[in-house]
């Protein structure tokens, strides 16, 4: 009973984290994907929804690159955990609309690097600031973030969450499509 009780409380929270996710589109690019090069960001050590967690230096190597998935070419980090842009952020903002319990959903993708490495990108790959002074990659001015129930390399169980979380094209534009059913 205690341990049905756990996992219930533990689903609630989670709905209530991507129900703070959700809502109208800010910003929406076109879906496309047109694999080249560009730019890039740091790979957390772990999949964990803190912050703290997407800190890690970056690894040999670039930060960010192209893979194949179940949606196409897509951005990935180092270790080929997929990153997905929010259609509540606006472009070019400087500025993330996921805070608070949507971040535990959704662990922001942070560098050291000033200059992130890419293989594969051709968007324009940049960094702004988090509120705790860490550097959010972005590309196409867009923040990049991990969804925390993908656990392995290749998952892309937060493609089309809510109609509001999508993959990134190498390009750097949204991936529209074959969304999950949240």
């Amino acid at each position: 009973m205690r341990n049905r009780l756990s996992v219930g409380l533990g689903a609630v929270v989670f709905a209530v984290a991507l129900a703070g996710c959700a809502g109208s589109p800010g910003t929406s690019t076109s879906s496309s994907a047109a694999p080249t090069a560009a730019t890039s960001s740091t790979a957390p050590t772990s999949m964990s929804p803190s912050t703290d967690a997407m800190s890690s230096p970056a690894a040999a190597g670039a930060e960010m690159k192209v893979a194949s998935s179940s949606s196409g070419q897509i951005v990935v980090d180092s270790k080929g955990m997929s990153l997905y842009f929010f259609t509540k952020d606006v472009k070019d903002s400087g500025t993330s609309a996921c805070t608070g319990a949507c971040l535990t959903a959704w662990p922001v993708f942070t560098t050291t690097s000033d200059k992130p490495t890419v293989d594969g990108v051709s968007g324009t790959v940049g960094t702004i600031a988090t509120p705790d002074g860490k550097k959010q990659v972005t590309l196409n001015g867009m923040p990049l973030y991990y969804y925390a129930k993908d656990k392995a390399p290749g998952d892309v169980n937060g493609q089309g969450v809510m109609n509001v979380w999508y993959l990134v094209s190498p390009s750097g534009e949204m991936i529209k499509g074959a969304a999950a059913g949240y």
